[in-house]
């Protein structure tokens, strides 16, 4: 009996222990954790549009210094909005950045002059983005506040030496003009002086901002430079021309005697970011950023 009993407690340990095992090691697996990704992960991975990065896009832009201040302006809203995006703007003047354009070393030129049929032949495309006078200026100390046409012309040309021939101060007039390159002497030399040129005792500055910065400091002085470059200047004023003074509205109704428009140049019709950076100085808030810098917007 006491065997017996034995026995059979043994064979319960025995059938405890293995039911114990099967219970641990036998089990299935749930397939959920095993062979098929939770319902909330993706199957494939995808960039969140937080990360995201666009094809990085870069362009230069060089040329004229009357655009300069626009291109710059318009240039920096642009990146600021499309942080992928860059833009290199630089001056150097009209002439400077359509040899660019055509040596390909930029992708669009300022100018503040028509293209030449020669650079037309060469498949240069003009696209308007703002307008301009070109403005007669004399140190702000100085008593005259008009000259003709005729008169401009003939103290550039150096016919008219002193102030006092055109109702001013018994003073020698000092003439100031830019370098041959600038679309703006282009512009004024178009206007004002042809067939003669500006006398070679002229005094010449690389830019527009040059230009004011030596007619201030100078109260016989006398240059010209883009209507943009008044605003905010201190030292110079514009004289009238004609009788007319070079503001908004004399230029936009073709009164002022010395506008003309402002251009941005491609090679061929523009792509990509080049296109992109157009039309957004074309547009209402490209506009108004021309506005902003002292030129005139598009009619």
């Amino acid at each position: 009996m006491k065997a017996t009993t034995m026995g059979l407690i043994i064979v319960a340990i025995v059938l405890a222990g293995a039911i114990s095992a099967l219970l641990l090691t036998g089990s299935p697996t749930p397939a959920a954790t095993t062979s098929a990704p939770s319902p909330t992960t993706p199957t494939t991975t995808k960039p969140s549009p937080t990360t995201t990065s666009a094809t990085p896009r870069s362009i230069r832009v060089k040329g004229s210094t009357t655009v300069l201040p626009i291109a710059q302006a318009a240039a920096e809203a642009w990146m600021d909005a499309h942080p992928n995006d860059s833009i290199i703007v630089e001056g150097g003047g009209s002439g400077v950045g359509i040899a660019a354009l055509i040596d390909g070393t930029c992708d669009i030129a300022n100018s503040s002059r028509t293209l030449k049929d020669e650079e037309k032949q060469k498949g240069l495309i003009e696209h308007e983005i703002a307008l301009d006078a070109v403005c007669v200026i004399v140190n702000s100390s100085n008593p005259v506040e008009e000259l003709t046409l005729e008169q401009v012309k003939r103290i550039f040309k150096g016919e008219i030496t002193n102030w006092s021939e055109v109702g001013g101060p018994n003073l020698e007039i000092v003439v100031y003009t830019r370098e041959s390159t600038s679309g703006t002497y282009e512009t004024f030399e178009s206007k004002v002086m042809k067939p003669d040129n500006i006398t070679l005792n002229a005094l010449t500055k690389t830019s527009n901002g040059e230009m004011a910065q030596a007619v201030s400091g100078n109260r016989n002085g006398i240059g010209y430079v883009g209507i943009g470059y008044l605003a905010g200047a201190s030292g110079i004023k514009a004289l009238k021309i004609n009788g007319v003074m070079p503001t908004i509205e004399t230029v936009q109704n073709g009164t002022y005697p010395i506008s003309r428009f402002l251009y941005m140049i491609t090679k061929g019709q523009p792509e990509g970011l080049a296109k992109d950076f157009i039309d957004f100085v074309k547009s209402p808030a490209g506009q108004k950023i021309v506005e902003e810098h002292g030129f005139v917007k598009l009619p």
